[in-house]
């Protein structure tokens, strides 16, 4: 299964391994976060996980929070926040594209 077209940061093509050595986490920690649902690598056919740059930073943030003492739970309440409100975004954004091309179809329309 090949990932769709993704900005740079966004494709998940970035070993485990190192990741670890970008973050500074073990593997023990990223896989402990993936279980906790607060990352979500790509799994090639292999199974062999796959990150981006985007999961790193992710990764770094929940390493600062963790150390500040905020529990997973409160991290993935954030995540989750913040995922809906980029997906709330992204609607608007649709919707609005939707309606300029629609009073465009209708301009154009009225022409003829």
């Amino acid at each position: 299964m090949s990932q769709p077209d993704l900005s740079y940061k966004d494709k998940k093509v970035i070993s485990i391994g190192t990741v670890s050595e970008l973050t500074g986490l073990t593997l023990r920690q990223i896989r402990y976060y993936e279980e906790r649902k607060l990352i979500a690598p790509y799994r090639n056919e292999s199974g062999t996980r796959k990150y981006s740059f985007t999961d790193i930073e992710t990764l770094m943030d929940i390493a600062d929070k963790r150390e500040d003492g905020v529990q997973t739970t409160e991290i993935l309440k954030e995540l989750r926040l913040k995922e809906k409100k980029r997906e709330s975004e992204m609607d608007v954004k649709k919707k609005m594209l939707q309606g300029q091309l629609n009073a465009q179809f209708k301009q154009g329309r009225g022409r003829s």
